[in-house]
């Protein structure tokens, strides 16, 4: 029932939207009805405030004896039209009760149920009241304004429901003559409570229906873009990585679709360095394999003479080298790039180092007649550091710029000492590097100049094992070059903790 995100939201606004309604219809039905009573008392209280005044005026003038008889006559009838008017405007039955509890007079008795007309009049047949609770102390002698909700102490029982009733007392001449009543059905009084109440219910089914389209426009202009994010997802599961989003919203869904749009990227770059690798590994086995290959069917099929065999064979076990060296080289770099490589920290001197790096290219250098200048900062030079790791950066780098030189050319190797570091230059006046293409030396198998991939014996993998080494010491290693006028490979290294505190100690 609930797979989607819109039927969830939708859910749980309806019953959020149900719980604030049913809370509020509630508190507001309970505070209304009070509201309502409490309106219909004070009505009905003023009104006993005027059949008093009008009951008191009528007293005086009958009482006067000026006034003659038929006055008299028309002035009973004028206040028993007053009277009726004064219930029908509160819609209460009006009564004069007398302190014994008889009616004296009573008006808007269509107000009344038969049964409560019936007890009243009783056996006798005069109106009274047939409980002596009905007229109590309080109202008759003490002169309090009573007010009574219920039954009436049994007299609108056979009616099955509540009644309100004012008992307000009647002084004259400074004497309580009597009371008068006033009472109507509290279900007359719930009609304004149920009125208000069904305008309500109303207005909130409105706002419901208004409320769900609107959550119906929100779900979908908020389901959509995860849509989008969704499907683009099961592109790029399918290896589809040139899928983009297009969200330009800047809430947390517009930042989640530009961290996919960067995973994309990502994703696309990784899988165009995966192809570009399976594709260099597989030119860098297929060439001197071939190679192997056509040789080895030449000298068994009689092809190569027998005095050429040697020569070819030379060839063979030199191809043989290269791809035992390729397959080391990837090895090393595959175990680098996971993490398995460890490194095993000593103090050396690396000015050491690179005189033995130099003299193992001694052969390179003396065939190139190649210049090669020292200068070392100070004997001896004690870093912390791999040093196997170290030598074969070192290797790498001056076996690059022993390459890439003409003949005469000159190579400089300098160590500079930075605080607790020291620099290692590795400089030649060689060919150069192409701006544009200085950063992508770095990638396996990538050769920035066509005449170096006259190298057969490279592999293509030697910088990268020299970033990935540099990378694990924590390290930098950066490069400078311009076309024509050669290159400069440097990097840090971590003086030894004894070095730098002679070093500090010496300042």
């Amino acid at each position: 029932m609930f797979k989607n995100l819109y039927s969830k939201i939708a859910v749980f606004f309806i019953m959020i939207l149900i719980i604030i309604t049913a809370i509020t219809g509630g508190m507001l039905y309970f505070f209304l009805g009070d509201f309502v009573t409490e309106e219909k008392e004070v009505a009905l209280d003023n009104a006993g405030d005027n059949v008093i005044w009008l009951l008191r005026n009528y007293i005086s003038l009958i009482e006067n004896p000026m006034t003659p008889a038929f006055v008299q006559n028309m002035l009973l009838n004028n206040f028993y039209e007053n009277l009726e008017l004064i219930g029908d405007d509160v819609e209460a039955s009006v009564w004069i009760v007398s302190k014994d509890g008889e009616i004296v007079a009573m008006g808007n008795e269509k107000y009344l149920d038969r049964s409560v007309i019936s007890k009243l009049r009783g056996e006798s047949g005069k109106l009274r009241l047939p409980d002596e609770r009905q007229y109590s102390k309080k109202v008759m002698q003490e002169g309090q304004v009573v007010k009574e909700v219920g039954d009436f102490y049994g007299l609108y029982k056979d009616t099955k429901v509540s009644w309100l009733t004012i008992e307000k007392p009647y002084i004259y001449n400074g004497e309580i003559q009597g009371a008068v009543y006033l009472t109507k059905r509290i279900p007359e009084i719930n009609k304004a409570r149920l009125t208000v109440f069904k305008f309500y219910i109303i207005a909130i089914s409105i706002a419901v229906v208004i409320s769900v389209l609107l959550v119906y426009i929100f779900s979908l202009k908020l389901t959509k873009p995860l849509k989008q994010i969704n499907n683009a997802a099961k592109q790029i599961a399918n290896g589809e990585f040139s899928k983009r989003l297009d969200i330009k919203s800047e809430d947390e869904i517009g930042q989640l679709a530009k961290s996919f749009n960067n995973m994309a990227v990502a994703l696309e770059n990784l899988e165009n360095m995966r192809r570009g690798f399976i594709a260099n590994v597989s030119h860098e086995l297929r060439t001197p394999m071939t190679s192997i290959h056509g040789f080895i069917e030449g000298i068994l099929d009689g092809t190569i003479p027998p005095e050429k065999q040697r020569e070819y064979l030379t060839i063979v076990s030199d191809e043989t080298k290269r791809l035992s060296r390729l397959t080391n080289d990837l090895l090393d770099l595959a175990r680098m790039e996971s993490g398995e490589m460890k490194l095993t920290y000593v103090t050396f001197n690396v000015n050491e180092l690179i005189r033995r790096c130099i003299i193992k290219l001694e052969n390179q250098i003396i065939m190139k007649n190649i210049q090669i200048e020292a200068n070392f900062y100070e004997e001896p030079t004690f870093v912390y550091a791999d040093k196997d790791s170290i030598e074969r950066v070192i290797l790498n780098l001056l076996h690059n710029a022993v390459k890439f030189v003409q003949d005469g050319g000159q190579v400089k190797i300098e160590t500079v000492k930075l605080k607790s570091k020291v620099m290692v230059y590795i400089k030649d006046n060689g060919i150069g590097i192409d701006s544009e293409e200085i950063n992508l030396i770095w990638d396996r198998f990538y050769k920035s100049d066509k005449s170096r991939g006259k190298d057969k014996m490279g592999t293509g993998l030697g910088l990268a094992i020299v970033k990935n080494i540099i990378n694990e010491h924590g390290q930098e290693i950066k490069v400078e070059s311009e076309l024509g006028k050669g290159t400069v490979f440097y990097f840090t290294l971590n003086l030894s903790k004894e070095e730098f505190e002679n070093k500090f100690d010496n300042k």
